[in-house]
């Protein structure tokens, strides 16, 4: 008996830095598409672990640790390990985390999260956390952050830190470029942060966006990378609305579905 694979001979572009990549390539693979692996970023310590070092150790001194994604999420537990005898600080703390991935990572690494705001961005964040006046709250995040949540969060009477868990560099553009040569069209492209998307639109020509933007399904997961990735002229076909691979991969299959459907519908013309 044959079983039904809803993305059978699709290819689909994963720009997901590599390390970070094979969750969503085995799921694209079990859906019968065949993944392409081009990463657009990498993620990499700061530069000086020292302003980062400092906040860990004390922890106890904030009323909430606040982490916008699941890249900040999994350096900060890596540092964290480092300073074991100071996780017993963040008991005390509130933990909030944008989106499923985010939450996920912090999870697996024995780290609580007490609040993740219904949507999936900075602003759903700040409409959502509530009253924040005259507490101390630390956001752990890249070099290229937005400065949307410690904005917002200091309007509201908090008092913010930031400080820099990561860096985000752009991937080899000649290597990138290759890639995508030797891979041929692609018909599905997946973006699961607004850095991916920048530097993917970053390393093509004019002539090569123009082909991608005609050509290529465009799924973006959450409202973030959706809104990057229509700054730079590309049309998001599908925006998962959560923040989270299983939505992304659903949004996706059931995209794909409706387009086979009106592929196949006849025309209803008037009588």
């Amino acid at each position: 008996m044959s079983v039904h694979l809803p993305l059978r001979g699709r290819r689909v572009l994963v720009t997901r830095p590599i390390e970070q990549a094979d969750d969503l390539t085995q799921a694209l693979r079990a859906l019968g598409a065949e993944p392409v692996i081009c990463p657009t970023i990498r993620i990499i310590p700061p530069d000086d672990f020292g302003p980062l070092d400092s906040v860990i150790k004390r922890l106890a001194a904030f009323n909430w640790v606040i982490f916008t994604s699941a890249n900040g999420a999994r350096m900060f537990a890596e540092r964290l390990q480092t300073h074991a005898g100071n996780m017993r600080s963040l008991h005390s703390v509130r933990v909030g985390a944008i989106g499923g991935m985010t939450a996920a990572v912090l999870e697996q690494a024995g780290i609580m999260v007490t609040f993740i705001p219904g949507q999936a961005s900075g602003e759903g964040l700040i409409a959502e956390i509530g009253d924040v006046r005259g507490q101390r709250i630390l956001l752990p995040v890249s070099d290229i952050a937005r400065t949307t949540v410690a904005l917002g969060l200091r309007a509201q009477g908090a008092d913010v830190q930031m400080v820099i868990a990561y860096r985000t560099v752009g991937a080899d553009a000649q290597a990138v470029r290759e890639q995508l040569s030797e891979a041929g069209p692609i018909d599905i492209a997946t973006f699961t942060s607004p850095s991916a998307v920048r530097n993917f639109a970053n390393l093509l020509d004019a002539r090569s966006l123009a082909t991608f933007r005609a050509a290529t399904v465009v799924a973006c997961i959450g409202p973030t990378t959706a809104e990057a990735a229509r700054s730079l002229g590309l049309h998001v076909d599908i925006e998962s609305p959560a923040q989270n691979m299983a939505t992304l991969l659903a949004a996706i299959v059931a995209y794909m579905r409706e387009k086979e459907c009106d592929h196949y519908r006849p025309s209803s013309g008037k009588r």
